[in-house]
């Protein structure tokens, strides 16, 4: 055999033994064929936004944040300026007190009437009293009369002495009558006065509470997004002054096609991985799948390249976990989100669970 004929066959048998070498490590380290057990999406990182706003229109006094700071629930945002709430509030609680005092006026008013129907009814009394000996007496002249036993004059002035305390006794019942009425007046004063301190009271009751919706606070946890305003500056009803991030409420929207929407189950494990941190895998749950497919948006991009209807899913982030790293937390990051549809499968070593 010539030399030329042997260099080409051990040449050969190189390639041949490389091709196979090949062969075998490829049928190691080739990746699994795909069964459908995972599926991915494009998406970003969102989270609740909560805007702190004015109830009432006015002008801004101060905000006592600024965007980037950590508040929490309750926490005091931001004041209002209340100048002219405390003024009508300080005229609202003058009203209030002369509320009270004509109250007490008209209670005076009540004792008095009642002493004066008491008084009324004694003088009653005493008129019939009279009234009586006045009668017994005119009887009496009258049979001394008929014996000539006294004079007709003094009969007379006897019948005429009856007649007068008849005639009071009919006036001490018009006293008492008026009495009675002067009471039911002054009660009837004495129930207006109190509607007026009901209606005072209400009023005040009003500016206190626009008092305490002029001090803002935070109405959950977060953090600061952005200011909206400036102090000094005249905000409507409603018109928004701080914009709150709840970093307790984070997670990713992403969209997969109607195959894959139709097998996500709530509560499927999702795996994130952020294009500004590849070398951290964060573990979230499906917490949502709309029900109505929607066309694919513009930004997103789905495995099966541009499907034009998909289904909108949002994988949320363990608070807990959120709690661990607050400083973390940035909306609108995009990435990856990987969605296991087989939970019999296991994450492969790329989508373990990796945080800082």
């Amino acid at each position: 055999m010539k030399p030329e004929q042997k260099t080409w066959l051990s040449r050969g048998a190189i390639v041949v033994a490389l091709l196979a070498a090949a062969a075998l490590a490829w049928e190691f380290v080739r990746p699994a064929a795909d069964d459908g057990a995972f599926v991915q999406g494009n998406g970003r990182i969102e989270a609740t936004e909560v805007d702190v706003a004015a109830k009432t229109a006015g002008r801004v006094a101060e905000i006592l944040v600024n965007e980037g700071d950590f508040v929490k629930a309750g926490d005091v945002i931001a004041r209002m300026d209340t100048r002219s709430i405390e003024a009508q509030l300080a005229q609202a609680k003058a009203q209030v007190a002369n509320a009270r005092s004509a109250r007490q006026t008209a209670l005076a008013q009540v004792a008095q009437r009642k002493a004066d129907a008491a008084m009324a009814e004694a003088v009653l009394t005493q008129r019939h009293t009279e009234l009586e000996v006045a009668k017994r007496t005119s009887a009496r002249s009258k049979a001394l009369l008929a014996d000539r036993a006294t004079s007709a004059q003094q009969a007379d002035e006897d019948a005429a002495r009856a007649s007068n305390a008849a005639a009071n006794v009919a006036v001490a019942q018009a006293q008492i009558t008026a009495s009675k009425a002067a009471i039911g007046a002054t009660l009837a004063q004495v129930e207006q006065t109190e509607a007026g301190i009901d209606a005072a009271n209400a009023v005040v009751a009003r500016l206190q509470t626009e008092l305490e919706d002029g001090v803002l606070k935070a109405p959950r946890a977060g953090r600061v997004q952005y200011r909206v305003v400036q102090p000094g500056e005249v905000v409507g009803g409603g018109g928004k002054v701080v914009s709150l991030v709840d970093i307790g409420d984070v997670y990713m929207t992403f969209f997969l096609p109607e195959m894959a929407a139709g097998r996500v189950a709530l509560g499927s494990e999702v795996r994130i991985v952020l294009d500004a941190a590849r070398q951290f895998v964060i573990p979230a749950q499906v917490s949502y799948v709309a029900s109505v497919a929607q066309f694919t948006p513009k930004t997103v991009e789905t495995q099966s390249e541009r499907q034009k209807m998909v289904f909108r899913v949002k994988a949320r982030i363990d608070p807990e976990l959120l709690k661990k790293y607050p400083e973390q937390v940035k909306t609108g990051l995009p990435g990856m989100a990987h969605l296991r549809l087989n939970a019999k499968r296991d994450w492969p070593d790329a989508l373990q669970v990796k945080l800082p």
